[in-house]
Order: structure tokens, then C-alpha cells, then sequence
């Protein structure tokens, strides 16, 4: 009778052990699914980039080359080792490493020159001095390297980057955000614009000045009210100017200019809340500020 009990009991607990062992196999299989999935569906997320590299030193270009072949992502990769040789190729990139600091040509200056054309590639700059990451700013930098380059910070920066260009692709295409709308009416028709096609408005006498990327239409309006409908991505820097946030590419003490080219006043008693706005519409963008 003992002996059939100790039987018994070792019956079950044979049975319970081997439950265990196959749960956690279970776990074991169900994980390694769950991150084979993540994998694929983050490659496919970020496959086919255009990434540049523009920098006067072979060491630093072979290293953040080197960096991003470890990504193990589907890109085709230029390299420059030049501002000048960069902007003769016009190509599109999604993604490009620049060195501030370059023989001819600057990092900044080709940023610039950059964003006149249009491009709105993600800029990370690269630097041996940290003082010069504020001018990155000035033309959209998306965030910035020291030299030498850390293995563990390019991994942070260049995955922000990738999750960027994510949301850049997802706006697009309308899937998370939708066009909002803005009423327009003049003498001869009524009819709806984007907001987002608004440029910046300007100020003339008791008319007002719609400049979007498309054509200019002359209303009747008053400033104030326009500055309440059109919401914050809008800033009113001047009294007689209200510019969007989302083309401005450079600002001086007294000025604000746009990725067209054109330049719109900034009263100078705006300046330090203007400076203040601006971050807070870029970091609400995405853009690391570092």
C-alpha cells in the first residue's frame, strides 16, 4: 500500500514537471516569434533608405559607414567629402551625417544651401566642438555626433532617426494626421485651403496678404482673429506677419527666413519667446534638441 502511494505521488509529480518544462518551452518559442516579427516589421518600416555621409575625414567617414552597416537595414549609402560635392549631386537622401566643420564649404552653409532647394532630408550633424551644435539648429538639424563617435549614442540617435522618418511617412500618406482646412473668401469666390500650404500672412493696411506655396490671395481680415484660427503652429513675429513654423530654416535677431527663399520680419522685442515657441513647436515635431 506505501509503496503504490510513493508511486502515485511520484506519477504526479513527474506530470507536474513535465507541464512546467513545457510551458516555459512554450514561452521560449512564443518570445522568439514576437521578436522575429519586430525584426521583419522593423526592417520593412525603414527599408530602401537613402543615407549620405559628408565629412573631410576618411576615418570619421569609414566609422559612421562602418556604424551603419551594423544596422543591418536595406539603404544605398553615398559618401562626401565635401559641402560642394554634396550639393553638385542633387540627389534625395533620408538621412544625411554632415561635419560642421569642412575645408571650403561649411557643414551650416551646406544645410543651408540645402533647405533653400527643399530638401528635408533628417540632418545629424557631426562636430569635435559642442559649441557649434547651436548653429545646427538654425537649419533643422534633427540632432548631432561628437567626435569621436560613440558606438552607443550613433545606435540612439540614428533609431530617433528612423522612428522620424516613420512619422514623416505615416503623415503622408494621411494616417495619422488629417488636412486641417481654412476658410477663404474674397470678392469673387469662397473656397477652403490647407493650413499647411500657408506660408506666412502679411499685413496690408485693412487687407491681408495669404502667401501659400501655390499663389498669394489678398483678403479682408483682421490679423488677430487669423492669429486665433490658424493655431499654434502659426507665430505671430511681427505685427504685421504671421509666418508657419514648419518652413522656417534659419532666424537672425530681426528676421525669419523660409525654406522658399523668402524672408519675413521678426520684431526684435519678439525675439526670446520667438526662440522659445520655435523649440517647443520642434521638439512637438520630433526633433531632438539634444
Amino acid at each position: 500500500m506505501l509503496i503504490s502511494r510513493m508511486s502515485f505521488n511520484s506519477g504526479i509529480a513527474v506530470f507536474y514537471f513535465a507541464c512546467f518544462f513545457y510551458f516555459i518551452l512554450c514561452e521560449k518559442y512564443l518570445s522568439l516569434c514576437r521578436y522575429n516579427k519586430q525584426i521583419y516589421y522593423k526592417q520593412k518600416e525603414v527599408a530602401d533608405l537613402n543615407i549620405a555621409i559628408c565629412d573631410d575625414e576618411s576615418i570619421i567617414r569609414e566609422q559612421i559607414k562602418n556604424l551603419i552597416e551594423k544596422q543591418e537595414l536595406n539603404y544605398t549609402l553615398k559618401i562626401f567629402s565635401s559641402g560642394q560635392e554634396l550639393l553638385e549631386a542633387r540627389l534625395h537622401f533620408d538621412i544625411i551625417f554632415l561635419d560642421i566643420q569642412m575645408e571650403g564649404i561649411n557643414g551650416i552653409d551646406t544645410a543651408r544651401k540645402l533647405r533653400e532647394r527643399g530638401e528635408e532630408a533628417i540632418l545629424i550633424f557631426i562636430t569635435g566642438l559642442k559649441e557649434y551644435v547651436f548653429d545646427a539648429f538654425d537649419v533643422s538639424a534633427f540632432h548631432y555626433l561628437l567626435k569621436p563617435v560613440e558606438e552607443e549614442k550613433f545606435h540612439r540617435v540614428f533609431h530617433r532617426a528612423l522612428e522620424e522618418l516613420k512619422k514623416r511617412e505615416q503623415k503622408k500618406h494621411g494616417e495619422h494626421q488629417k488636412q486641417e482646412q481654412f476658410f477663404v473668401k474674397t470678392r469673387t469666390r469662397s473656397f477652403t485651403i490647407n493650413k499647411n500650404d500657408i506660408l506666412f500672412i502679411e499685413n496690408r493696411a485693412r487687407k491681408v496678404e495669404i502667401h501659400t506655396r501655390q499663389e498669394m490671395i489678398e483678403i479682408y481680415a483682421v490679423m488677430n482673429e487669423l492669429e486665433q484660427q490658424l493655431g499654434q503652429n502659426f507665430y505671430r513675429c511681427h505685427r504685421g506677419y504671421l509666418v508657419n513654423m514648419a518652413y522656417i530654416v534659419e532666424y537672425t535677431a530681426d528676421s525669419i527666413q523660409l525654406n522658399t527663399g523668402e524672408t519675413v520680419y521678426l520684431a526684435k522685442g519678439k525675439y526670446s519667446e520667438f526662440v522659445k515657441i520655435y523649440m517647443r513647436y520642434l521638439k512637438r515635431q520630433g526633433v531632438c534638441l539634444g
